[in-house]
């Protein structure tokens, strides 16, 4: 009789569901109920939070900017991974071109240093 490959995969996510479903619903029985005004208070990061204009406050470019770029070389490293991987196939070719690829980036790195786009002020 064999089993099927399914059954173990099956039997772990009901698992990690009733294991997920008994913590959510045994914590409010047995956790702590000593309640005071920093633990209902919301966590901003250790910086008491100021009111905020209606509509919500101006973002500095600052932050939009930070993102893209990790964007940016985020998805270079996603680009990376394969190529390390078929490397051997890709030959000369796959080099040259890889070469060409971190240049390119290397050089909107160096342009977004240059003008002060990695200084956090």
């Amino acid at each position: 009789m064999t089993i099927n490959p399914y059954v173990p995969i099956v039997g772990l996510l009901i698992l990690g569901l009733l294991f997920a479903l008994f913590s959510v619903s045994i914590a409010p029985i047995v956790g702590p109920h000593r309640y005071n005004r920093a633990k209902l208070d919301a966590y901003e990061c250790g910086i008491e939070p100021a009111p905020q204009p209606i509509g919500g406050g101006r973002f500095p470019v600052k932050f939009y900017l930070t993102a893209m770029l990790f964007i940016v070389f985020d998805i270079e490293t996603i680009f990376l991974y394969p190529w390390a991987v078929s490397f051997g196939s890709l030959g000369v070719f796959g080099f040259v071109e890889m070469v060409l690829f971190i240049v390119s980036v290397f050089i909107a790195y160096t342009y977004v240093w240059r003008r002060g786009g990695l200084n956090w002020d």
